[in-house]
């Protein structure tokens, strides 16, 4: 249900399971942290998902199981921010609950005009997770952090991008087009200066 493609330093990751919206289980996390913990020879990591939504966060299932407070969502979103290469998660449709945690490692979003970004983790119960908090605080500022995460707003596209949510938002049939625009000079570039500028900018 994640699907790796790989080719001249670009990896492609593709959560491959719309008939439940991407919903994320615990099987599929780990192998998402394994992927990103193998990433560091990557030149550059574009994150988007099948079908129409992006994800819809943790399988409601497993998270009531347990999966809401696993480790496993911070380790992937560690792995995903430590990555010394361009990060982009191109945002196929809606983001939700802890889905978000991915995004927000990359150093790039792009979205569908569509796509709603949401996070009902106070509404479920649980705490979201820590690094979630402060990097949407360091994009978006506290005020908007609770607007999604107290006041349980869905955030459309167009907000994302006013708010700093998101960086770019385009047709879908140009997502991965844009994607690929956006790592190309990444890919094109000596890769110590390339490592050299993240390094620069973290």
């Amino acid at each position: 249900m994640i699907d790796l493609t790989r080719e001249n330093g670009l990896w492609t990751v593709v959560l491959n399971n719309p008939g439940k919206a991407n919903a994320l289980t615990g099987a599929m996390l780990a192998e998402l942290v394994d992927i990103a913990q193998a990433a560091t020879e990557a030149r550059a990591l574009i994150l988007t998902g099948a079908g129409k939504v992006f994800s819809a966060g943790a399988d409601l299932d497993e998270a009531r199981a347990g999966l809401a407070t696993s480790d496993l969502w911070e380790r992937l979103s560690g792995a995903i921010a430590a990555l010394p290469c361009l990060t982009v998660a191109a945002l196929n449709g809606t983001m939700a609950g802890g889905a978000n945690g991915m995004a927000l490692a990359c150093d790039l979003r792009i979205a569908v005009p569509g796509a709603k970004i949401f996070y009902p983790v106070m509404r479920l119960g649980f705490l979201p997770q820590p690094s979630d908090v402060r990097r949407m605080k360091a994009l978006i500022g506290p005020a908007r952090t609770k607007l999604i995460l107290m006041a349980g707003q869905k955030v459309t596209a167009d907000e994302a991008l006013a708010f700093g949510l998101v960086d770019r938002v385009v047709a879908p049939d140009m997502l991965l087009q844009t994607a690929h625009e956006l790592v190309s000079d990444s890919l094109a570039a000596d890769p110590e200066v390339a490592r050299g500028i993240a390094g620069m900018c973290a």
